[in-house]
């Protein structure tokens, strides 16, 4: 009964595993008494009872001692089988259990990823909101998610880049220099772009044609960064990395580049940036 209920998929598996061990252990038993009753006997030759001639050819001793090296031998091929069976019901086990820590584990990643996709989301559609405390929400918490998925890291700040270029394109796609800082929201895409962990990048991030004046860039991490045609006009880049990035076109009048690493930027020469930047003997060129 113990192994047809083992079968039956109602039952847990927890369940269904104790029933199965129960249903082995008393087939083992049973085997067991077989072996040292009837087939001990058989072995030793008493396939059945004994004469009266051949009890007078061997010594009640003798017979004992036969059907007991009958035994014997026996009960070692059943150890052997015993142990065996355990080895593979132990395999089984183990493979039970790798096969349920792994399905676990997809579960849990899957999760995740639900996860993820639900904050990336809900973090997006925060840009668009219509009160700034709410867009600053969306940027810090499209910062968050690219620290705790690594490959999504690209996608976050590619979204942020965009935030930044579609803030005020009007007046730069006009030519009208703006005198006054970006907004709340622009600056925080800002500073989460240039504290990113740069190690992650797939590409070139694009600001190109951004407006960035009087911007708040300190030590910030620009490498590579497209600023092509970006208003850099009077922004603080004190100590900031611009190591490759494309500058062609970029206005820096004004601009703090002192302690910045100007190597091998693009599309403007020392020269250039010295008679219209502020720059001293820490600057990197």
């Amino acid at each position: 009964m113990a192994a047809v209920a083992a079968t039956d998929e109602s039952i847990p598996d927890w369940g269904r595993w104790t029933l199965a061990g129960t249903a082995l252990a008393g087939a083992v038993g049973l085997g067991i008494a077989v072996l040292i009753g009837p087939a001990s006997r058989r072995l030793a030759g008493e396939r059945h009872p004994l004469t009266q001639a051949e009890r007078q050819q061997m010594t009640a001793t003798e017979r004992v001692e036969a059907v007991n090296a009958a035994r014997h031998t026996l009960i070692q091929a059943a150890t052997g089988l015993v142990v065996i069976g355990g080895v593979v019901f132990t395999a089984q086990g183990l493979w039970y259990t790798a096969q349920s820590l792994d399905a676990s584990r997809q579960a849990q990643r899957t999760a995740e990823q639900g996860q993820i996709a639900d904050r990336y989301t809900k973090a997006v559609e925060q840009l668009g909101a219509t009160k700034t405390n709410i867009r600053l929400g969306g940027i810090y918490a499209l910062e968050r998610l690219a620290q705790d998925s690594p490959r999504d890291h690209q996608t976050v700040y590619d979204v942020l880049a965009a935030f930044v270029r579609e803030r005020d394109r009007k007046p730069v796609e006009e030519g009208v220099q703006s005198s006054f800082d970006p907004a709340a929201d622009t600056q925080a895409a800002l500073t989460v772009i240039g504290r990113r962990n740069g190690t992650r990048d797939v590409s070139a991030l694009d600001l190109s044609r951004s407006l960035l004046h009087g911007a708040f860039l300190d030590r910030a991490n620009l490498r590579g960064v497209n600023l092509f045609n970006a208003d850099l006009g009077s922004a603080d880049l004190n100590g900031a990395d611009l190591t490759g990035a494309n500058l062609t076109g970029a206005n820096l009048t004004d601009a703090n580049l002192i302690g910045a690493d100007l190597r091998r930027v693009r599309g403007v020469t020392e020269d250039e940036i010295r008679k219209v930047a502020r720059v001293d003997k820490t600057t990197k060129f």
